[in-house]
């Protein structure tokens, strides 16, 4: 039985890699695959360029919108969530690493939290960052931009 339960867990674990959860929950590493789902799915990308084992907004973004039922709910239908990180307490594998910094020059990133709003080109249709009030502010903050990315 025990062995059963190692296996599951191991089997669980290397698929939640092949599909970028190592992330978080839902959240994509690799931002070619990211505009892939966006294509397949037609959604948006939230792109959150994060800093996320030293940097103190990205980690109150996190705590306070990211990781809540609310935002979850609502990314679940609208949109593809990506991370770059930049984390400094643990190393990312090369090819990441080397990714991130490039989508960081590219999308002229210059602090953390940076969270862009993309189309699944790639085109960047807003940028925020860490905004007060948890997670309803939050979505209400996304939906605006959407709607206002909409309209120009």
């Amino acid at each position: 039985m025990q062995k059963i339960l190692l296996v599951t867990l191991l089997c669980l674990a290397v698929s939640a890699n092949l599909y970028g959860a190592e992330a978080g929950e839902g959240w994509l590493t690799d931002f070619e695959a990211a505009k892939k789902v966006a294509a397949e799915k037609k959604l948006l990308i939230l792109a959150d360029f994060s800093g996320s084992d030293w940097c103190g907004w990205c980690i109150k973004l996190d705590k306070e919108v990211f990781t809540q039922k609310e935002f979850k709910d609502y990314a679940k239908d609208n949109l593809v969530l990506f991370m770059a990180d930049f984390p400094r307490k643990s190393k990312l594998d090369e090819k990441t690493a080397k990714q991130n910094n490039e989508l960081m020059t590219k999308y002229a990133v210059r602090g953390f939290p940076t969270v862009k709003l993309m189309d699944a080109d790639g085109k960047v249709l807003a940028t925020t960052g860490y905004k007060e009030g948890g997670a309803p502010v939050y979505v209400d903050h996304l939906k605006k931009l959407i709607a206002e990315s909409k309209s120009k």
